[in-house]
């Protein structure tokens, strides 16, 4: 939408009201208002940080591979900034190495770390940073839920991989692994270490950041950091005794609470089923079929191996999770289900005993 924006701004044409209604949505803007200049902000920002990075890789590809190292700094700035997690280090007796042979590089490890964060934490929270600096009470709400819920689920899960994996590699190049593991997991999706001689812990937690994925209105998949944030909220005022969530000194409203729950049951419930059914087609151990599952709806790109292996039917599979991961599994809801005429009458209501 951005790039469609673009070339209608470029060859001077207006842009009409619907079309600016699509561009809010696709950049989960907050109004309407302004979208155009939301987009350009959006696209020159984009050029920098890419710009930047392929910059700041580039001594180092270029090292490695000579004049080669260009096309490889701006292609994995691109990949990193994106959350894509593509990679062209392959080699014939190592096809899918991805990053590993930079694992003790902390240049290229930072790098890709802060595209992948900037990427993903989504524009508005780009413009809040950009506006405001450090006035972090002038953020909207959305920007510090985001900032906070990103900030725990990468040092959390960093302390968690850097006491139950990767003990076999030097102390700087462990805590190093640690970190780069916790952020490119949320959908982006390269690794630096090997994935596979990880523990059943590490992988479970790989699971978790997987489905969670990044922000709204970002380049990253997932249910969403928010997602998360609000079913917290929310289980916190229950806990509480509260009427309503609240956060940050706002309250949520109650819609939010049932998308977030709709989402998340979403998404579990694929993962679960797509999961169970690869288990029974090609006889391969649950886990191990849960994490290829919640890849691929995460739109991550990790895998355990097992991938370019399987059968026909199991990879379609998951090629319907990545699809539904990627353009949302509510939009495909509401395009099957929703009815254009809103009913004004009301069921009677009951009430029954829960939990």
């Amino acid at each position: 939408m951005t790039m469609v924006a673009t070339v209608a701004m470029l060859s001077g044409r207006k842009i009409s009201f619907g079309q600016r209604s699509t561009m809010q949505n696709a950049i989960s803007a907050p109004s309407v208002g302004g979208i155009v200049r939301m987009t350009r902000f959006v696209l020159k920002g984009t050029l920098i940080i890419e710009f930047a990075g392929a910059l700041a890789m580039s001594p180092v590809f270029i090292s490695d591979y000579g004049l080669r190292g260009i096309w490889m700094s701006i292609f994995h700035s691109i990949s990193a900034f994106c959350n894509a997690g593509f990679d062209l280090m392959g080699k014939p007796d190592s096809k899918f190495s991805s990053v590993t042979a930079y694992s003790a590089n902390p240049l290229i490890n930072i790098v890709l770390m802060l595209l992948i964060i900037v990427g993903g934490i989504g524009f508005l929270t780009w413009k809040d940073v950009v506006e405001h600096k450090f006035r972090l009470r002038r953020y909207r709400l959305q920007s510090k839920i985001v900032l906070v819920t990103s900030g725990v689920l990468i040092l959390i899960p960093a302390v968690l991989f850097f006491l139950n994996d990767f003990a076999d590699h030097p102390m700087g190049e462990r805590v190093l692994g640690s970190l780069f593991q916790s952020v490119t997991t949320r959908t982006a999706g390269f690794n630096s270490l090997d994935l596979g001689s990880m523990t059943v812990i590490g992988q479970a937690v790989f699971i978790g950041l997987m489905l969670v994925g990044g922000s709204p209105g970002s380049t990253a998949g997932g249910m969403k950091t928010t997602t998360i944030a609000v079913l917290f909220f929310n289980a916190i005022s229950i806990f509480r005794r509260k009427e309503d969530p609240e956060c940050f000194g706002r309250r949520l409203e109650s819609s939010a609470v049932k998308t977030a729950t709709t989402v998340f049951s979403l998404y579990i419930t694929l993962c679960f089923i797509s999961a169970a059914a690869i288990c029974m087609i090609e006889g391969l151990p649950f886990g191990v079929c849960l994490f290829e599952t919640a890849s691929a709806v995460g739109t991550v790109g990790c895998t355990l191996g097992i991938t370019p292996y399987i059968g026909i039917a199991s990879q379609i599979i998951l090629v319907v999770l990545m699809f539904l991961g990627r353009v949302g599994g509510l939009t495909v809801i509401y395009a099957a289900l929703s009815s254009p005429n809103k009913k004004l009458s009301k069921l009677p209501q009951e009430k029954i005993i829960v939990g």
